[in-house]
């Protein structure tokens, strides 16, 4: 096993780490890791982050579930327009997609690089979402359902179509929504979040994965050290700063898009 491989397995548990402490960040880390360290193409890789997510998500959603930290109804009224969304983006959207999307005389951008791109500007947008401190742990506790359906089945539209192109589980975009648009205070947001995003990774990569060439072999010890992760990371949030933690990561996301950006572009 070469160094990077080894360095990608050890990321592999900061996912889950990033997933218990925060409630998301893990697709953040997930797809950099599969491409750079790793060596998978991006469109298997997106993949593999779906369900290296999900499968995390999951196991780290019955924590809160034990607790009562999770709204099952804002869980369904989001979800549901979501899994369409990313059923349809992986199953029809993706395939689609030419190649190479962009040729000229003087630049070709291919499929693996759009993907890139996207998710880099992903990044970047998601790392400004975590920088700013808007106090969402101060939002007042409700467990009735926003009257806003179409803002937030739009929003689980969006994320959805995430999802599907770019593997991303798309956290920094639901748990704002479940904070603003269903008022839910932070800690029932993000349960409520990682349940969301289990289903709808894990919903992406069963549509989208048949016909591509998945090592189970390594899939399964990459995501049993993510699984890891989560329990380290659920563990830790006891004693960190929730509202510091996640400013410090949006800025190591910062850097990480932007180097991604000059790798795919400028490389």
């Amino acid at each position: 096993m070469t160094l990077s491989h080894t360095i990608g397995f050890l990321a592999s548990i900061l996912i889950g780490v990033s997933l218990g402490l925060i409630g998301g960040g893990g697709s953040i880390l997930t797809l950099p890791v599969l491409v750079y360290l790793l060596g998978i193409n991006p469109v298997l890789s997106t993949a593999y982050s779906l369900f290296v997510v999900g499968t995390t998500s999951l196991v780290g959603s019955v924590n809160y579930m034990r607790q009562r930290l999770v709204n099952y109804k804002a869980a369904f009224v989001f979800a549901l327009p979501s899994f369409l969304a990313v059923f349809l983006t992986r199953k029809y959207l993706l395939p689609w997609i030419p190649e190479p999307v962009l040729a000229t005389d003087t630049f070709v951008l291919s499929k693996d690089m759009a993907i890139m791109v996207l998710f880099a500007l992903i990044m970047l947008a998601a790392s400004l979402t975590m920088i700013r401190d808007k106090n969402e742990q101060h939002s007042q506790p409700t467990r009735s359902l926003p009257v806003n359906f179409t803002g937030i089945a739009l929003n689980g539209i969006l994320v959805g179509l995430l999802t599907g192109i770019i593997g991303a589980g798309g956290g920094f975009l639901i748990i704002p929504a479940l904070v603003l648009l269903v008022r839910l205070p932070m800690k029932i947001a993000v349960g409520t979040s990682l349940l969301i995003i289990a289903a709808n990774t894990l919903l992406g990569f069963w549509g989208g994965s048949a016909t591509l060439p998945i090592d189970w072999s390594f899939l399964l010890r990459f995501t049993a050290l993510s699984v890891g992760g989560i329990f380290l990371g659920t563990y830790l949030a006891r004693f960190v700063a929730g509202q510091k933690l996640k400013k410090a990561f949006g800025w190591f996301v910062m850097l990480m898009g932007l180097y991604i950006l000059g790798h795919e572009l400028f490389l």
